[in-house]
């Protein structure tokens, strides 16, 4: 097995929740745990498919469930990019500003 095969958090077809959301789960974590930096791009929906074994139509659809979650966006003709995480001291200010 090469490093790549052994870093993909393999999905389960068989469970109740749909392939899309566990590969934004994936992602997401990604994410968090700074695997994916912000302000730089996540992989393709070609990619994607490829690496983690799914349609290219449920690679789409999990980047949709990360844009609804505001963890990426999307800029036509470029691909999509992980948004800044406000930080815990950030959040706080908002909230004593409301």
């Amino acid at each position: 097995m090469s490093d790549s095969e052994e870093s993909v958090t393999p999905l389960d077809p068989m469970s109740a929740r749909p392939l899309y959301v566990q590969l934004a789960d994936v992602i997401a974590g990604k994410i968090a745990s700074g695997d994916l930096a912000p302000d730089r791009p996540i992989p393709s929906e070609n990619h994607l498919a490829d690496e983690y074994g799914v349609a290219r139509l449920t690679a789409r659809r999990a980047a949709q469930e990360l844009r609804e979650r505001g963890l990426i966006v999307t800029v036509r003709g470029k691909g999509s990019f992980v948004v800044q995480q406000p930080t815990a001291d950030a959040e706080k200010e908002s909230d004593s500003d409301n």
